[in-house]
Parts: structure tokens; sequence; C-alpha cells
């Protein structure tokens, strides 16, 4: 028995984000752009409900695997954990989304290529500035009222603190934090994991150190890499890997090749949770921390990305899989299912992403899940129109000093 929950009435005025859009070229930088920004969107509605329980738990509260949308872990959401009394289920988009749409706009505001002090500059006025629709807290409220801690201390340290915004992660919880929201780096440098790895890295310097900083760039990376027309599931782990440093490097490697021997998700999560175990702090018993969890460390990762990435291994790039396997597996499941939600959508373009999810889950959230994809393609065409003339601007110029030289 799979457990979908209940068809959920749309809201008045919620957008539809059903049926295609004018002028996208199927595979083309558009299509996959929504796909990528879309489906991480959808990724992280469905993961929202089970984030922080176990296989077990979730198929016991929900009677069997989820595939779809479901209700709150809770019915009584808004009591039962006091610290987070938000409505996650029932295809509400969380932080994860508040935070990408966030990046989307300041990529529109700055128009080019974005570092640490556009952390500073733009994306923490975008947190504290402008009520936005909040779905977990079923009203309008500034970003920064959702976001978790370690995304607070983006305000903290860069608008309160003065903190240099190259440094302002140092300190911070080492978590997935920066990574959840960088899949925008990856669709502004399409095809260029290198460039994508290296922008990232410099832009989470504002929010995180260590390996939540390295897997913020890892993350990117996979995402340019899967917008790369001929990319693959496979081809994006290798680009992973080739990329990555340290522990992140360890257990990206350790993860995917124990789901190289792996058919579906079910059954898969026992054996991925043990390659992952000698690279995560966090305990077996998710909230329950040690005093080492989550503090930097050259051995360490965090779990969330190669876990989207073993996913999508076992799914061969499939979206729906991919999704699925990452929201039953639980733990960070939304996180987990928007990284692999966000990477299999740019290798399938927005057609991958179920239309009944997608459809759902913006009317639910009240929220455009498309649009943001389409204003990001925009700012990657002229970045790259950018770059290219900047590299032809240096070709020009170093072939003068070779003939000087001559």
């Amino acid at each position: 028995m799979s457990a979908s929950g209940e068809q959920a009435a749309r809201p008045a005025g919620a957008p539809v984000s059903g049926g295609g859009a004018a002028g996208v070229t199927v595979g083309g930088l558009e299509d996959r752009a929504v796909g990528c920004v879309a489906g991480a969107a959808v990724g992280d509605a469905l993961g929202g409900a089970t984030e922080g329980w176990t296989p077990e738990q979730i198929h016991e509260r929900y009677g069997g695997h989820v595939e779809g949308v479901v209700p709150p872990f809770f019915e009584d959401w808004r009591n039962a954990r006091p610290i987070a009394p938000y409505h996650k289920g029932d295809g509400h988009i969380t932080d994860d989304t508040l935070m990408t749409h966030a990046l989307i706009r300041v990529y529109e505001r700055v128009g080019g290529h974005l570092d640490a002090y556009a952390a500073a500059e733009h994306l923490v006025p975008e947190m504290m500035g402008d009520k936005r629709w909040i779905p977990e807290l079923e009203t309008e409220a500034l970003p920064l009222h959702r976001v978790f801690l370690a995304e607070k201390w983006l305000v903290l340290r860069l608008h309160y603190g003065h903190v240099d915004p190259r440094e302002a992660g140092v300190g911070n919880i080492v978590n997935c934090g920066a990574a959840m929201y960088m899949a925008p780096v990856g669709v502004v440098n399409a095809a260029d994991p290198d460039a994508a790895y290296a922008e990232a890295i410099e832009l989470a310097g504002a929010h995180q150190s260590s390996y939540g900083r390295e897997a913020a760039g890892v993350l990117a990376a996979a995402v340019a890499e899967a917008m790369r027309p001929g990319a693959t599931a496979d081809s994006v782990v290798a680009t992973c890997v080739r990329l990555a440093r340290d522990g992140t490097k360890a257990a990206i490697d350790a993860v995917c090749s124990a789901a190289l021997d792996l058919g579906h998700w079910d059954g898969s999560f026992e054996t991925l949770r043990a390659a992952m175990k000698p690279y995560d702090t966090v305990a077996d018993t998710y909230r329950d921390q040690g005093l080492g969890a989550r503090r930097p460390s050259r051995l360490h990762s965090i779990e969330e990305l190669p876990l989207a990435l073993a996913f999508l291994l076992i799914a061969k790039g499939d979206f729906r899989d991919t999704v699925l396997g990452g929201v039953n597996y639980g733990r960070d499941a939304d996180s987990i299912a928007s990284m692999g939600g966000a990477i299999a959508g740019a290798l399938g373009g927005r057609e991958a992403v179920p239309a009944e999810w997608l459809d759902r889950i913006s009317a639910a959230s009240r929220t455009d899940l498309v649009t943001p994809g389409l204003a990001l393609a925009r700012v990657a065409r002229r970045v790259h129109a950018a770059d290219l003339e900047r590299r032809r601007a240096h070709e020009s110029a170093f072939a003068a000093l070779l003939g000087d030289a001559g």
C-alpha cells in the first residue's frame, strides 16, 4: 500500500504551473533550468513531511511508502515540536526553496556572477527586507522568520556583525544549509562544472565553512554537469568525485559505489546509511546530536549530497525515483530530495518533473515554481555573453603578448 494523501483544493489565485512555456526548446537552456528549479522545489515539498524520521517510522505513519503529497507527520503540527511549528507536508515547500528563490532574485538583480559580497549586499536584504508568502507558516512573513539557525547566521554575521563576507561562514553549524540552495549557481554556469564549483565555493564562504562549504561547491558542479547535453547520472557523479575534496570526496565515492549494486531505492536504505555513516557527524537517531556533530573537519561530509547522488544513480537519472528515494529515506529528507530533484530535473528538463506533483505543490504552496527557472535562464544567457566577451578580449590580449615576445 502506498500513501499519496488527499487531493488538496487549489487556493483562489494560486498559480497554475502546468502546460508548456512558449519559446522553450525541449532539452534547451530554459527547459533544463525550469526542470532544475521546479524539480528542486518538488523534492523539497515531498520530503518536508518525512524530514527527521526513519524509513520504518515513515512506513508506519503513512501505511507504506510515500509516493506523493502526504499530510504532516503530526496532525497537531503546530504544537508537536514547539521549536519547529511548521506546516510541513500537504505540498508545502520549505526553507530550501525559499532560499533558492531568494538566490535567483539576487542573480536577477546583479545580472552577473556572485561572490561572498553578493551574499552580504543582496541575499541578506532578501531574507530580512520584504514579506513573502511562507507556506509552512500559512502567512506572509520575512523569510528570516522561517529559515533555520544556520541560515539566520547570515544575518547575524553579515548584517549585525559586519564580518568580512569571505570569512563569515566560519563558526557556523556545518550542515547542508548552503548546499541546499546552490543549484542556481549550476544553472548560471551551465555545462561548466569547474566554474560552477569555484563560484559556489566563493559565494558559500559567507554562510558555511569546511565540508558544508565544500558540498555547496560540489552540488553546483553537479547541476552544471547535468545541464550539459549528453550528461548522464554517471557523468554527474564522476564530475562530483573529480572536483570534491577531503571527506566529501570520500563520502560520495563510498556511497555511490554502494549504490551501483542496488536496483531500486526500496531496500537500499540500510546499505546506503552504512556507507555514509563513517563520514557523517549526525547520529543514527537523527535529532540526537553528539558533541562532535556538525563541527568542521576534513574527514567528514554532509549526508544529503552523497545520498542524493546515490539515489540519482540507482534511478539512472529518473526524476520520480530519485526524489522518492530521498523522501522515503527520511533523516534530512527535504534537502536530500531537493538536491536530487534539482540534478534529475536539470538532466531531464521540465517534462521529467511529474505534472501532478508540480501543479499540486504550486497550488498548495501558493508559489509559482516555473517562472523562477525561466528568470534564471535569462540570467544565464546574459552571464554567458559577458563571459564570452571577456574571454575573447583576453585571447586577443594574450595573442598580442605572444606576438610581442616573438
